[in-house]
This record gives C-alpha cells, structure tokens and sequence, in this order.
C-alpha cells in the first residue's frame, strides 16, 4: 500500500469516527467525546503526513 493509499484510508476512518462522535454529543457523554475527537485529529494528521510523504513515527514521545 502506497502513502496515497494509507492516507486515503486514514481519512475514511476518521470519517468513520466522526459519526461515532455526534453520537457521543447527542447523548452529552463529554468524556467520550473528547476521546474520539482526539482519535480523529491523530489519524486526520497521519493523513496529512502520509499524503506530503512523511512517515509518522510508531511510538509516542515520552519526554
């Protein structure tokens, strides 16, 4: 899979989500919520560094 590709599916997924979202608004459950959104700005932002040719790393920074 190409980083075209990759970002295409990262996009689909944090669609996905956002449906996911609303829901979690509609029922007024914030923490959930904020958990999603989250999740959706990460994967909209390997998207974007998959589509310019940036891979992402694999680990999360510590310091």
């Amino acid at each position: 899979m190409n980083n075209g590709n990759l970002a295409e599916s990262y996009f689909f997924e944090a669609q996905k989500r956002l449906k996911i979202l609303r829901r979690y608004l509609e029922e007024e459950d914030y923490s959930d919520a904020v958990l999603e959104a989250q999740e959706i700005v990460e994967l909209c932002l390997k998207a974007a560094l998959r589509f310019v040719g940036v891979e992402p790393p694999r680990y999360h920074d510590e310091t």
